[in-house]
């Protein structure tokens, strides 16, 4: 088995678009959170998401191009030109046939989908479509695009499994270079979903976060008072390499990745199974890819979504996993950025290779009252980041349909 290596990251989200502002912004426990603007909100239930602000596709994207692409696909290439760049990518001198990318999305161009519907409805019935519609928003274009702008022929296509989409597509890159299927893989997420329909869909559903008087703080997992999650949106981008193809161009190492657990909770359409056993099955299956024992866990960055009983369950795991008072520290970043659907499980993977590069743990924000059966058994790094050696991290994420993927980064050694 080949070993695989990060050799650059990219990141658009709601607390910075761009990998320096975005790591800033979660040690210093910055709320992504603020009033909806895309929309007009005043019958909806929740008004308020983490949405991205002062987005600027053109040093990246033309203006014709920006006309046929949804804005989860103009995410996906602003953050991926970050991240080859930071890998110092010449492609020309590299075997195309052996690049690929595997990138998700949860609801790929669904406010394209909105907009063509009403325009349709508007027009009586006629149906004069956009033709760019169906490129626009189908789920898979983003990587389709990805491997159009950079001439990659190898392997390419989308993972969708909800909110563990992203992190998904990390493992598959994962095991495709280590098996010497590719030299290296563009794998990440984005999402674009703050329209009507995701916000009123998720209200119905009673996932979401109502707390509009206090939207900057709603986001609170593990404590006694949240009442659902908050909506965010985004991208992130990693270059995963074999470690033979990094030395031979001499690129930069941020962190090595060594295992990827995927697995089902098989118990209910939306919710998780209340003891966290797929969870669990997940975590066991990176970590025993990776040859390490939970004691040698610095870091967890938690799914934890703020929902009643997925925060819970996700605990259980962890306890029955790594125990009471483990050597790990937690952190649900989502208190900051929200959750971003199908782009969630890259944003927090580039929060798990930044802990391990800069051996600092970003905090939990918002939350007060944890939950009491387990607020004495974790360090849940409240409000404040913390110094701390970090040489594995691992990164959780769950999605609707019972979806579990959980991957492991590694502080990166000769």
């Amino acid at each position: 088995m080949k070993r695989v290596v990060i050799t650059g990251i990219g990141a658009v989200t709601p607390i910075g678009n761009d990998i320096k502002k975005y790591w800033q912004s979660l040690i210093d426990g910055v709320s992504g959170s603020s009033l909806i603007t895309k929309f007009n909100t005043e019958n909806f239930k929740t008004k308020f998401a983490c949405e991205v602000k002062n987005f600027e596709p053109l040093e990246v994207i033309s203006k014709s191009e920006i006309r046929k692409y949804d804005l989860f696909s103009q995410y996906a290439l602003v953050a991926t030109d970050e991240a080859v760049k930071n890998a110092n990518i010449n492609f020309d001198q590299l075997n195309k046939d052996r690049i690929g990318v595997i990138w998700a999305s949860g609801d790929g161009g669904v406010a394209t989908f909105e907009q063509q519907l009403a325009e349709y409805h508007l027009g009586n019935g006629t149906p004069r479509f956009n033709p760019f519609f169906i490129p626009k928003r189908i789920i898979n274009i983003a990587s389709g695009l990805i491997s159009i702008k950079y001439g990659l022929r190898g392997v390419n296509y989308t993972t969708a499994s909800a909110c563990s989409a992203s992190n998904t597509a990390i493992i598959d890159a994962f095991n495709y270079i280590r098996w010497n299927k590719a030299d290296m893989i563009i794998a990440g997420g984005s999402e674009a979903s703050i329209t009507a329909s995701s916000i009123g869909g998720f209200n119905a559903a009673r996932a979401m976060s109502i707390n509009n008087e206090n939207f900057k703080e709603a986001s609170k997992p593990f404590d006694t008072t949240r009442d659902g999650f908050v909506l965010g949106e985004g991208a992130g981008a990693i270059i995963l390499e074999s470690y033979e193809s990094a030395l031979k161009r001499n690129a930069p190492i941020i962190a090595e990745i060594v295992g990827g657990g995927l697995a089902a909770d098989a118990y209910h359409v939306t919710g998780t199974h209340p003891d966290g056993e797929g969870a669990l099955l997940g975590m066991k299956l990176a970590l025993e890819e990776a040859e390490i024992n939970p004691s040698q866990i610095d870091y967890i960055n938690a799914h934890a979504t703020s929902t009643p009983t997925g925060d819970l369950s996700e605990l259980k795991a962890i306890r029955s996993l790594f125990g009471t008072k483990p050597n790990a520290s937690i952190s649900a970043t989502k208190s900051m950025t929200g959750h971003l659907l199908g782009a969630t499980g890259a944003i927090e993977a580039i929060a798990c290779i930044m802990a391990v590069q800069e051996n600092i743990i970003p905090p939990t924000i918002n939350s007060q009252n944890i939950e009491p059966e387990f607020a004495d058994n974790f360090d849940f790094t409240l409000h404040q980041s913390k110094a701390k050696t970090v040489n594995y991290a691992i990164s959780n994420t769950f999605g609707f349909g019972g979806h579990i993927a959980s991957s492991i980064f590694k502080k990166f050694s000769e």
